[in-house]
């Protein structure tokens, strides 16, 4: 018959084989797998529908912006229409009234402005003491009442802050430096 040795070689062989095809056919069609590509199908839409609404977002405020910049140039046809017929019907001062808006483009305008450059305000009152509070303090101006609660406040009256006045040399002094 057959030797034992091919037997068992043939059985492992189909054992492996079997183990193999087992366990691609059970991890293709699983729960888990499927779900998993379902929530990977489901997140590249919608990854996809947030880049449509970002770009539909940008197209919307373009158009918004050139239809406001034609309403701008509409305006300033209508003012200026206006102003033409005013000086040349009306003789007396009604017809200088109106002034005609020179016709400079708007980008133009914002090619020449530059952006300038904007610093938070910064605390510069003096102070007292290095303990009390600066002008931007929310308690600024404020004591606390009398009655000791700590918890009402009071208009204070306002400090007046003299600042030195700068150092004048005597005459006698300058006289004595030229010489």
């Amino acid at each position: 018959m057959y030797e034992l040795s091919s037997l068992l070689m043939t059985a492992l062989i189909a054992l492996l084989v079997g183990g193999g095809l087992g366990a691609l056919v059970v991890r293709r069609y699983s729960f888990d797998g499927r779900k998993q590509r379902e929530l990977e199908r489901s997140v590249d839409k919608l990854i996809q529908q947030q880049k449509d609404y970002q770009h539909e977002v940008v197209e919307h405020f373009t158009d918004t912006a050139k239809l406001l910049n034609n309403l701008a140039e509409s305006y300033r046809d209508v003012h200026n229409h206006l102003a033409s017929g005013a000086s040349q019907l009306c003789a007396d001062e009604a017809g200088s009234i109106l002034r005609t808006i020179p016709d400079s483009g708007l980008a133009q305008v914002m090619a020449d402005a530059e952006p300038e450059a904007v610093q938070a305000p910064l605390d510069y009152a003096p102070k007292a003491s290095p303990y009390a509070s600066g002008v931007l303090n929310e308690e600024f101006g404020l004591d606390k009442a009398a009655s000791g609660s700590g918890e009402d406040f009071v208009a204070a009256e306002p400090a007046v802050i003299e600042e030195p006045a700068p150092a004048v040399a005597d005459e006698s002094e300058e006289v004595e430096k030229s010489a």
